[in-house]
């Protein structure tokens, strides 16, 4: 199973990714996001870095792609469908890809994908409100 979102912004690849490449900074979405705690001693663009978003979902970067704009994380234990147990395999995808056509738009596409596995179901009803509004926070911040 899985979701998968995407927007358009106003801004430039290279700008989004060196925002979203920061594991442990997500004041890019102060709708969504009302507090963030750094886990662990990786730095914030280190694979293995943990984070707890709002006191909830537990998170973990699993991997840094700089040259095609790609990070990977996983949530290992979160609120409702999400909770560890109820949900295995949880992998989220950011991908911050240059709009190319037309040249020098200076504008940009985030794909956010996810996939799980899941017995008991209501995951894609639980995240997919997030993860638009998440989308919504990045396209007012970035354009």
């Amino acid at each position: 199973m899985g979701c998968r979102h995407a927007t358009v912004l106003s801004a430039s690849a290279d700008v989004v990714w060196n925002a979203l490449r920061n594991f442990h900074d997500l004041s890019w979405s102060p709708n969504v996001i009302e507090k963030l705690t750094p886990v662990g001693d990786r730095g914030a663009s280190e694979v293995g870095a943990g984070r707890i978003l709002n006191d909830a979902f537990h998170e973990t970067l699993r991997g840094l792609d700089d040259t095609n704009r790609c990070l990977t994380y996983s949530i290992d234990d979160g609120p409702g469908p999400l909770e560890k147990g109820k949900v295995g395999g949880y992998l989220g995808e950011v991908t911050v890809i240059p709009v190319t056509a037309p040249a020098n738009s200076g504008q940009c596409v985030v794909l956010w994908t996810s996939k799980w596995e899941s017995e008991e179901g209501g995951v894609q009803d639980f995240c997919d409100p997030i993860y638009n509004a998440l989308l919504n926070d990045m396209k007012a911040h970035f354009g």
